[in-house]
């Protein structure tokens, strides 16, 4: 399977496509289709990758992926055992060119603005949870007209972009892969100490034209991206573990010092690690 492009598997004809994902994992690698996904997670938790930013996924998220946005989803299998998503894929020609430029349909024209980076929905939740839970035994038609409804949902929420900047180029396969190693290496070895020399030969390439590379796709240099992974693991231990001290999860998340861990949360987070620990509890 090729990392870029991702095909959603689309039977001939279909507009619109619904899957319900009951899955350990979901599809972690980076990837990125000309379809919109609109995803409510019912059960499971992790790391959300969207365009340059970091951030989590957990139950009862509303997530909107616009077209051709690179994403990962990285599930965190100490948190459940299965993950369940309900998904809407469809793009703004599925129903006809034109479709969506129709006087009455106008004021959908926000939600593919903002869905270009990405999109978490923080009210009206209740109502958009109803509407995924009908998909499942609906037709054809039926989902096309909850879909309407779902999208005028978001459109009339409290969101929050999942990104500050994404890409405008399509990646070729081979950009794919490359940024797909190194996303993953940073993830997965973000509390060690990490050098460019290390992580240029992962993306094979030299110090100099890797920093280029990266920071162009991304729109921040390699080392504030992974400043961001370690931040967004540190939310993790401080939410799950109350009694795990700040200097402690300092060093589990690959920091040399607590003065400078606490000096990058509060730059990430705009409080400090203690502050943070005492909002969520």
């Amino acid at each position: 399977m090729k990392v870029l492009p991702f095909k959603i598997p689309k039977p001939e004809n279909e507009a619109l496509v619904y899957q319900e994902e009951r899955l350990k994992v979901l599809y972690d690698q980076l990837h990125q289709h000309s379809e919109i996904q609109i995803s409510y997670i019912e059960k499971g938790a992790g790391t959300l990758l969207v365009g340059d930013t970091i951030s989590e996924f957990k139950p009862n998220d509303i997530l909107v992926l616009g077209s051709y946005v690179p994403h990962v989803f990285r599930t965190d299998t100490n948190f459940s055992d299965l993950t369940v998503a309900y998904t809407l894929f469809f793009d703004k020609e599925s129903f006809g060119k034109f479709f969506f430029n129709l006087p009455d349909l106008e004021g959908l024209n926000t939600f593919f603005e903002e869905s270009q980076y990405g999109i978490k929905v923080h009210s009206k939740k209740k109502k958009l949870i109803k509407q995924f839970v009908k998909l499942k035994k609906q037709n054809k038609v039926q989902r096309i007209a909850t879909l309407l409804k779902i999208i005028d949902y978001i459109n009339l929420a409290e969101k929050k972009p999942l990104s500050s900047f994404v890409y405008k180029k399509k990646y070729t396969d081979d950009e794919g892969k490359r940024m797909n190693d190194v996303f993953n290496y940073a993830m997965e070895n973000y509390f060690e100490p990490i050098t460019l020399e290390e992580i240029s030969e992962k993306a094979n390439m030299s110090k100099n034209a890797f920093c280029r590379y990266f920071k162009k796709r991304t729109n921040k240099t390699f080392f504030q991206f992974l400043i961001e992974i370690r931040i967004e693991h540190a939310c993790k231990l401080i939410y799950n573990n109350p009694d795990i001290s700040i200097a402690s999860i300092s060093e589990q998340c690959g920091f040399q010092n607590t003065a400078n861990f606490n000096r990058k949360f509060k730059e990430i987070k705009g409080v400090t690690p203690t502050h943070y620990r005492m909002q969520r509890f």
